[in-house]
């Protein structure tokens, strides 16, 4: 949009930028932009500062007001230090003294125009991590994933550390981003690092920066990690790993909140959050004189513990669930579920990788299964065989008297029952998908066994 009283400037610039691609609109006063900006979203508006009515400075201060992304430019033939350094104030892209050169105000507006372009990318790539790394990436209902949401949460506007412990595939990155990005500091940096995975001697300056020269192949120097973060997170993984001389200097960044960049003389100041994650047992590593006391008690200010998948197996149909529906869309392949018998072999097998595991069983599963369901030709052989073992191992003591049979089955079937309630937190519904159950044969079967459990919404 062209805001201009003259309307030799406003045909100019209209003539002008349409040849460029552009398409304008005009006004003569600055009341009438607002009234059309309050109708329609404009990427960029050029406004005369000098106008009978509406100035363009105030032009400028109400288009901010209704339009925060819209670039503003203003254009005068009675520039003023005073009147420049107010429209900068009040987020003025940039002030074009006249007369001016078409070839300077096609470059200004071309800025303009890709810095409006990186904002708008800028914001939706963050609404996309929010998305992607928000609560329903965690999956599962049990009570204890139940409880970690519930830290998240409490944790997530916080500026506290927080350590993350838990086997290796359980999620802890994962949980590590849903803090961030869900917490006051989602619009700052995530920085992730493993610290197992970069050498001793180059630990100290990954994560706090180097000057030049401060060692043979320091040709120049390069901020650290804590540097990068600045107003954002930053993940410690495999903490454990850290060696003792890098543990010191991360003690007193995280007391102080200062640190120097290797081969440096002058504190740096930082503003960001700690998270640590580890699958070691950290007191342990305190115990054993390879992890430093006074860091632990730093880092282990509220802990968030992840449950291995095997003591959370209810959550596991869900798992399954979730990891089926991103790789049918990545691999858009027409599957429409996983068949029982490949769920029961599912749900056997005791996942040592965890959540990482099973998310690969069926990566592979999907890649190469040619029907509609995934069946158990899909799974891996080990995974297939040792669910045969598992089920082959049900043996009993046969008595020399004989045994009645019905009698045992219904025994059987009672202790079934009772588990599955247990494991459901006694949600009949939920118990009866353990059993692979409708829920109607759920009741009738609690009903003859004479087993009482809360009432469930079968609405639901």
């Amino acid at each position: 949009m062209v805001v201009d009283d003259e309307r030799s400037m406003r045909e100019f610039l209209a003539i002008m930028l349409g040849k460029n691609g552009y398409r304008v609109e005009t006004v003569a006063r600055g009341e009438e932009a607002l009234e059309r900006i309050g109708r329609s979203l404009f990427d960029l508006v050029i406004t005369d500062l000098s106008m009978p009515g509406m100035d363009g400075l105030e032009v400028l201060k109400r288009v901010k007001d209704v339009s925060p992304t819209t670039a503003v430019v203003l254009i005068t033939a009675y520039a003023t230090t005073e009147s420049a350094v107010e429209a900068m104030k009040l987020g003025a892209f940039d002030y074009v003294i006249k007369p001016f050169k078409v070839d300077e105000l096609n470059i200004i507006i071309r800025n303009a125009l890709e810095k409006r372009r990186l904002l708008d990318e800028n914001r939706l790539l963050r609404r996309e991590l929010v998305s992607r790394f928000g609560f329903s990436n965690l999956v599962g209902h049990s009570p204890a994933m139940l409880a970690v949401y519930d830290m998240i949460r409490k944790v997530q506007d916080t500026h506290t550390n927080v350590l993350i412990t838990g086997e290796s595939g359980t999620g802890k990155e994962l949980v590590a981003r849903a803090i961030h990005y869900n917490g006051t500091r989602k619009d700052f940096p995530f920085v992730a690092v493993n610290c197992g995975a970069i050498p001793e001697n180059l630990i100290e300056s990954e994560l706090f920066g180097h000057k030049r020269g401060a060692f043979t192949g320091a040709v120049t120097s390069k901020p650290g990690l804590f540097q990068t973060a600045e107003g954002g997170t930053v993940l410690l993984d495999e903490i454990a790993e850290m060696p003792i001389n890098t543990q010191v200097k991360l003690l007193r960044a995280l007391q102080e909140r200062t640190f120097k960049n290797l081969g440096g003389v002058e504190d740096i100041h930082v503003n960001v959050r700690v998270i640590a994650a580890t699958n070691r047992d950290l007191a342990e590593e305190v115990r054993c004189g390879r992890f430093r006391e006074d860091l632990y008690y730093r880092l282990n200010v509220i802990q968030i513990h992840l449950p291995p998948l095997r003591e959370r197996m209810e959550d596991l149909p869900l798992l399954a669930d979730h990891f089926l529906s991103k790789f049918i869309a990545e691999y858009q392949k027409p599957l429409t579920g996983i068949h029982a018998d490949a769920m029961r072999v599912l749900m056997s097998h005791d996942y040592p990788g965890n959540v990482r595991e099973l998310a690969n069983i069926l990566e592979r599963a999907v890649a190469l299964e040619p029907g509609d369901e995934i069946r158990l030709s899909s799974l891996p052989p080990n995974l297939v065989s040792s669910g045969d073992t598992a089920s082959s191992r049900m043996t009993f003591e046969f008595p020399e008297e004989g045994i009645d049979l019905d009698a045992a089955l219904a025994a059987l079937e009672r202790q079934f029952l009772l588990q599955a309630l247990e494991r459901s937190g006694g949600v009949k519904k939920r118990a009866a998908e353990l059993l692979r159950i409708s829920f109607r044969s759920m009741r009738y079967r609690l009903d003859k066994h004479g087993i009482e459990a809360g009432d469930d919404d079968t609405s639901a």
